[in-house]
């Protein structure tokens, strides 16, 4: 069994998986786009739709992280009652991970040494998303 996160971005999936791949070494696993689907005459596709992300995934590390542009039909922008947590394979790539997807975000908690973690951090990248980044426990 597998439980995988499924991020919607709200018309600019494009963009994150670009930051993903920059800023964590993301590999793009699959990317369909809407106009890639079918057309349905029940229900026509604004034309302003096709180039946008109907889901991708995308490969980082170990694990796989399902996005989408969730059909751009929502004013919500915000991810709220989560977060995901990324555990990196040693201190300094934790700490290289916390800075990368920092860049246009906002730390709400800076990377240090805490009791069970020789380095955790906390913050929002850019797209809203929150994260929790920590190195493993040394033991």
């Amino acid at each position: 069994m597998q439980i995988q996160p499924y991020l919607f971005y709200n018309g600019s999936c494009d963009e994150a998986i670009a930051f993903y791949r920059e800023a964590l070494g993301a590999k793009e696993v699959m990317k369909m786009r809407f106009k890639d689907a079918p057309p349905n005459p029940e229900q026509p596709m604004a034309p302003e739709m096709g180039e946008k992300i109907m889901h991708a995934s995308l490969q980082i590390g170990d694990a796989v992280v399902l996005m989408s542009d969730g059909g751009c039909m929502t004013q919500n922008d915000k991810f709220q009652g989560f977060g995901v947590s990324l555990t990196a394979p040693d201190l300094a790539s934790a700490e290289r991970f916390y800075h990368a997807l920092s860049k246009g975000g906002q730390a709400t908690m800076p990377f240090q040494k805490t009791f069970w973690s020789p380095g955790f951090g906390m913050l929002t990248d850019r797209f809203g998303v929150p994260w929790m980044v920590s190195a493993p426990h040394e033991g």
